[in-house]
């Protein structure tokens, strides 16, 4: 039997535990693979009843969790107390959200998880308890370092229609222009092509790389990043014997006809990946982390404090995202 998935609770307040119960509870009817939620047993019961929702929840180990699933939603306990109100973070809310995180990590690294799904976590509650990264992904590869040098993660957005890869993430334009360099675009692809073979089963993935400016630097008039950044990696990635065009103006690389000729579509700052695959496909996009040691994926969106508690958080991109972990998990090689 397949080793479960391991589900962080995310930030407490917020819609993880609903979707979490709302994915377990539609276990048949989706065919979900395995899992189980790390956290606070407690807060995943006061939520269900608030919700109105009759569930079993098991405490059990990640060994045990999979014979659980069937009749229970198998909880694995973090030992930190999650007593946030549904949309009302409170001073438990960091520590609970970050215990269920390193605990995911320490499981599928010691091969009591065959990947990491998380919910989403509210980096403002985290902020004001003194967390120190722009978000998930940087936090995943520092303890994917345990102690050692930080692989770079590398943040994909996947759905059946598109997979984008932003070579820049969290930062305002301007640092974004700042960081970005041939090098980076290079690292960056070389990743994404790297897990694209070991994990997603691609022999050959097919980049098409996005300029920077409008229509690619229309031959420099438009600014010269195109010819004397961007185009230089492609070349790069090209010699490595990647199948890859670009740059190629952002403005029409999206539409339906496009998206067949490639793969992965690596892009150069955030919303230029984010705002085409969130548009196309907003309810089933999975957050992929590259780069990792380990499998981790996670719902594409953010906690939803209005939501919280009241029924009509749509569970449909966490479902995704543990189908997707459980693909990745099947394709990589022990």
């Amino acid at each position: 039997m397949a080793k479960p998935l391991a589900l962080t609770s995310g930030e407490p307040a917020g819609i993880g535990p609903d979707i979490a119960i709302a994915a377990w509870l539609r276990r048949n009817e989706l065919g979900l693979p395995p899992f189980y939620l790390l956290g606070d047993r407690t807060c995943f019961a006061e939520r269900a009843k608030v919700l109105g929702l009759k569930i079993e929840l098991a405490d059990t180990s990640p060994e045990d969790a999979a014979t659980a699933f069937a009749r229970a939603l198998p909880v694995v306990a973090t030992g930190e107390a999650a007593t946030a109100p549904p949309g009302q973070p409170d001073t438990t809310s960091a520590s609970a959200a970050l215990a269920s995180i390193r605990q995911a990590v320490d499981y599928v690294r010691a091969g009591r998880a065959s990947a990491v799904v998380t919910n989403p976590i509210a980096k403002s509650v985290l902020y004001r308890a003194g967390f120190r990264h722009p978000g998930h992904t940087e936090f995943l590869a520092e303890l994917a370092a345990n102690g050692g040098a930080a692989p770079q993660p590398v943040m994909m957005l996947w759905s059946p229609a598109l997979a984008v890869v932003p070579v820049t993430i969290h930062l305002s334009v301007r640092d974004a222009l700042a960081q970005l360099s041939t090098d980076l675009i290079v690292t960056t692809a070389r990743i994404a092509v790297a897990d694209l073979k070991a994990r997603f089963g691609l022999a050959s993935p097919r980049l098409a790389v996005s300029g920077l400016n409008p229509h690619a630097g229309e031959d420099g008039s438009l600014g010269m990043e195109d010819i004397e950044v961007v185009a230089p990696a492609v070349d790069i990635l090209r010699r490595d014997g990647i199948e890859v065009r670009g740059p190629l103006p952002a403005d029409t690389m999206f539409h339906e006809a496009a998206r067949k000729t490639y793969d992965c579509a690596i892009c150069m700052y955030h919303d230029q990946a984010l705002i085409p695959i969130k548009t196309i496909a907003f309810e089933d996009a999975v957050n992929v982390t590259l780069g990792l040691p380990f499998i981790r994926t996670s719902p594409d969106h953010g906690t939803a404090f209005d939501l919280a508690g009241t029924g009509r958080a749509n569970p449909s991109s966490l479902v995704a995202a543990l189908r997707l972990a459980a693909r990745m998990a099947a394709a990589t090689p022990e």
